[in-house]
């Protein structure tokens, strides 16, 4: 990748073009992010940029953590993120990455943790048929036979099945950047990203476009 930033999720909305077009559109607070730490070969054995995004109070930065970034000169940061970047060596530690990094009509990559929707069954969280509905049939929500049999005898791996839903690392590829404000440290991406409202996201380069 050649250039990422650290951003949390404001909400949606939606603006018009000049043609007229409504286009729905995540808000990103994206930055500021500061540089805390860039690895290299010779030290690391690899190449990439750390950075350090959202305030919080010094009180809630444990020890470790508050070396490594009186080291960078940088202050309380509640998230660290490392991105392993095509031009680290163009990165200054303690400098700031901001939306600007960015331009609109840029395609980008935005991962994030989906929303969690808790315990469900296999027909909301698969998308399986229900059973029929009628009184004599007892068998309206239920999962159903796991195909078992007397062999092997047991459920295989991956069976889909009842379960925890949701709370987990998504990344929607080739997003399109509306709007990018410097001055205000915000991003707008057409269409939805993953997470709940207030949420850390990381937005990168698009891989594939």
């Amino acid at each position: 990748m050649k250039k990422a930033i650290i951003a949390k999720k404001v909400g949606m909305t939606q603006i018009f073009t000049d043609a007229g077009e409504v286009v729905p559109v995540t808000v990103l607070q994206a930055g500021p992010c500061y540089v805390t730490q860039v690895k290299t070969n010779e030290k690391d054995g690899y190449e990439s940029v750390q950075m350090g995004f959202g305030d919080i109070k010094e009180k809630n930065v444990n020890k470790p953590r508050k070396g490594h970034l009186d080291k960078a000169n940088v202050g309380p940061v509640r998230r660290l993120k490392e991105f392993k970047l095509e031009d680290s060596a163009n990165y200054e530690v303690g400098s700031e990455v901001k939306a600007d990094v960015f331009e609109a009509g840029e395609k980008v990559d935005v991962s994030g943790i989906s929303k969690g929707k808790g315990y469900q069954g296999a027909i909301k969280r698969h998308g399986h048929s229900r059973g029929p509905m009628g009184h004599g049939s007892k068998s309206h929500r239920i999962g159903g036979a796991m195909g078992g049999a007397s062999y092997p005898g047991r459920v295989m791996k991956g069976m889909k099945m009842a379960g925890h839903m949701g709370s987990e690392k998504v990344t929607v590829q080739n997003l399109t950047i509306v709007k990018s404000d410097a001055e205000n440290n915000m991003i707008l991406i057409k269409g939805a990203v993953p997470g709940s409202n207030g949420s850390i996201v990381y937005v990168t380069d698009s891989t594939k476009a």
